[in-house]
């Protein structure tokens, strides 16, 4: 597909889950049927290998596999190369590039922390190996380095395919900063209406997990989202501080909005919701946020 920029970069992406089996394998013909169902949605566009979709887990020919799944869509697409060690990822983003994905998605090497330097070594040879495909920087909260603004900003000047940044966001005055790199500025879902006023361009959703269309169509609504609040507090944020990760709460989501057969398994060592969970939560997310769900 045509290279994304800065200035293109936007809208609401969902990404792809992992269907697994009893004994953690990929079930490639649920995945399949997954990716088929999100191609006929009103998304903007689809990506894989976020924190959502397990990236850390997988296996070499599990990665290509995927990414073949995810270029026959048909949709726009990135392709997330992350992975904690910087050779291992070097080698991810040599292999999505050649499937042309409108970007590639990067993390920062995880696990001893990265002075200015060596993030913008990192990324100028990322940069490279990347060739004409651009880079959006993935930097959660949980990331060893973390890159604020001013950082944010001289590396956008050095690296001048890095055209977003995948973010939890902040307050007016960190959307006031981050804004002057440039960048297309990503945010989490459940805050895409609210941060959007900020100065955010899009979001890799969340909210897409419970319901593709529905996070469409609802992206600028702050009644909405403040109802989205309302659910996660009742059912999203238990599992959260019942320690369970990021993975698992995405395929709870999609559990509940029942779009697709993901299942709520995640590999081990990481916990599931349970069915319980998911059959409780359901009819409050149908009763609170009826337009999510005017497609099923």
């Amino acid at each position: 597909m045509r290279p994304l920029t800065a200035e293109s970069l936007r809208g609401v992406w969902a990404t792809l889950l992992l269907p697994l089996n009893a004994d953690d394998s990929i079930d490639f013909h649920r995945l399949e049927a997954q990716a088929a169902t999100l191609a006929g949605t009103e998304l903007d566009g689809l990506y894989a290998h976020g924190t959502a979709g397990e990236f850390q887990t997988l296996t070499e020919p599990e990665f290509d596999r995927i990414n073949d799944v995810l270029a026959a869509t048909g949709k726009p697409f990135q392709i997330g190369a992350s992975h904690p060690s910087a050779q291992l990822q070097l080698e991810r983003v040599r292999r999505a590039a050649a499937l042309d994905p409108g970007a590639i998605q990067v993390i920062l090497p995880d696990w001893l922390p990265l002075n200015d330097q060596e993030v913008l070594d990192f990324l100028r040879r990322v940069a490279d190996t990347a060739g004409d495909v651009p880079l959006v920087l993935y930097n959660p909260p949980h990331a060893k380095t973390r890159v604020g603004p001013e950082l944010l900003s001289r590396l956008a000047a050095a690296v001048p395919s890095l055209i977003g940044l995948k973010t939890a966001g902040g307050d007016k005055q960190w959307f006031e900063q981050a804004t002057k790199s440039g960048l297309s500025i990503f945010v989490p879902g459940h805050f895409l209406a609210s941060m959007s006023l900020l100065g955010a361009h899009g979001s890799y959703s969340n909210v897409a997990a419970l319901s593709p269309n529905g996070a469409v169509r609802s992206s600028g609504s702050l009644d909405v989202e403040r109802r989205i609040g309302e659910f996660f507090e009742q059912h999203v944020a238990p599992l959260q501080k019942a320690g369970l990760s990021n993975p698992a709460l995405d395929k709870f989501l999609a559990a509940v909005g029942d779009w697709a057969d993901v299942g709520t398994r995640v590999r081990w060592p990481m916990a599931s919701a349970t069915q319980g969970q998911v059959e409780a939560a359901r009819p409050v997310a149908r009763g609170l946020l009826p337009e999510l769900f005017e497609d099923s």
